[in-house]
């Protein structure tokens, strides 16, 4: 295989992630740029402006993703070769940071841009994504431009209600995503030779190991469930301890019973109780009803499964045991999903012939990356986040990392584009 030197020009791409920064919601903490937002659509010009000058004819696809073209050399000569895909997603969590997705899909554009200044010249068509909607939203559903074009965004997505009363679909309408189209827009099973995402870590790992690079084994699966207790309204200064159906100290305990099994997975796994309200919310009442939310996550799938009856379990007997009747309903699910293991390879050989350390590590977060494993074999990039901070405004990694990332997706993606079979 011919080595051509690939360059990433990292004051390019600190420039462009500055200018992005800069779309953002000035209400809010940190760098908000939430999904259907004005700066959200702001910030989606400029990554179609971006994507046009690195080079890539520009769409935004039926699902409302921000699509991103660069023929090869099969497509101009008439040869049918599956192509290959890479991105992730501009959009951000309530009060976050600069970093999170936008690496991904600044980072993939600049690595077309460098294969270009390099003179490398695909046989496969590239696809760049920018994927509407990664995270979670008010309709309690996160991967809303992924989910589409893989074929896994259903009726039941686009009925869910948000808190302005509107449902996903009305509001796809709204900014002009027509939510019929949005559910036939998938692309074929197995269409793609490949899917690669560029991604900070958001955890400690490589940051405390020291590796640049991290070769994802495996994306977490996701349970989120939310519980509702009710007990009695009583007097707060009247009622005895003993004589109390206290709806909140049933919720109180719920968490801290999510919480210990979080703390007791055997391999990865993580629980966290996001939200938790209460009513009548006053100082003097004892609260009649409460309800939380939370999430489970591992890539342990035999662990996932058997959380969820054990949960059910033990916060069913606590609530009992205090005289409050329960309901847990479980939102959303999903399941773990493991990396090609070519692709895993070919990723960390990259990162050996450019000098660059790198180390397996399973990725905590939910990514786009998850779906697109219904198109074909899927892999990811990981570079360090700083204290392992994310989804809050220190979220940081420094530019050479990033360039290091971009540097090695560059070279895995021309490496990926002369491999003839992937798929395990």
């Amino acid at each position: 295989m011919t080595q051509i030197p690939i360059d990433v020009d990292a004051e390019s791409f600190e420039a462009s992630l500055a200018e992005m920064a800069t779309f953002v919601d000035d209400t809010q903490d940190g760098w908000t740029r939430q999904v259907f937002s004005d700066p959200y659509r702001g910030s989606r010009e400029f990554v179609a402006a971006k994507m046009r000058q690195a080079g890539l004819d520009v769409t935004l696809d039926a699902g409302g993703n921000v699509v991103g073209r660069l023929e090869g050399r099969g497509s101009k000569a008439g040869v049918t070769l599956k192509p290959i895909m890479t991105g992730s997603h501009t959009d951000t969590v309530r009060g976050g940071g600069r970093f999170d997705g936008i690496v991904g899909v600044l980072g993939a554009i600049e690595a077309v841009a460098a294969m270009r200044r390099s003179g490398v010249t695909l046989n496969r068509d590239l696809y760049v994504v920018d994927f509407l909607g990664e995270e979670p939203n008010e309709f309690g559903i996160s991967c809303v431009g992924s989910r589409s074009l893989a074929g896994v965004l259903i009726p039941e997505h686009l009925n869910m209600i948000g808190a302005s009363g509107d449902t996903l679909g009305d509001t796809l309408a709204k900014v002009g995503i027509n939510p019929d189209s949005a559910l036939r827009n998938a692309w074929a099973p197995n269409s793609l030779h490949a899917y690669i995402e560029l991604h900070i870590e958001q955890g400690p790992l490589l940051e405390k190991s020291g590796h640049d690079i991290g070769v994802v084994t495996a994306i977490a699966g996701i349970d989120r469930l939310m519980a509702r207790f009710v007990g009695r309204a009583d007097h707060a200064g009247a009622t005895p301890m003993d004589g109390r159906l206290d709806a909140l100290s049933a919720a109180a305990a719920a968490v801290l019973t999510i919480e210990r099994e979080g703390c007791g997975a055997p391999v990865h796994g993580v629980a966290t109780t996001g939200r938790i309200e209460s009513y009548p919310g006053s100082f003097n009442v004892v609260p009649s009803e409460a309800r939380l939310w939370a999430e489970l996550r591992s890539t342990d799938q035999s662990w996932l499964h058997g959380v969820k009856g054990r949960l059910a379990e033990q916060i069913g007997l606590e609530a009992n045991r205090r005289g409050v009747s329960h309901m847990i309903e479980w939102l959303t699910d999903q399941d773990a999903v493991p990396t090609e293991p070519a692709i895993r390879d070919r990723i960390a050989l990259c990162a050996e012939r450019l000098g660059y350390t790198w180390t397996p590590v399973p990725s905590g977060a939910g990514h786009d990356a998850a779906h697109m494993v219904h198109l074909g074999p899927m892999g990811m990039i990981f570079i360090p986040s700083v204290g392992g901070r994310s989804h809050c405004p220190e979220e940081f990694t420094p530019i050479e990392d990033i360039a290091r990332g971009i540097h090695v997706l560059a070279k895995t993606l021309s490496e990926l584009d002369v491999t003839t079979s992937l798929a395990s």
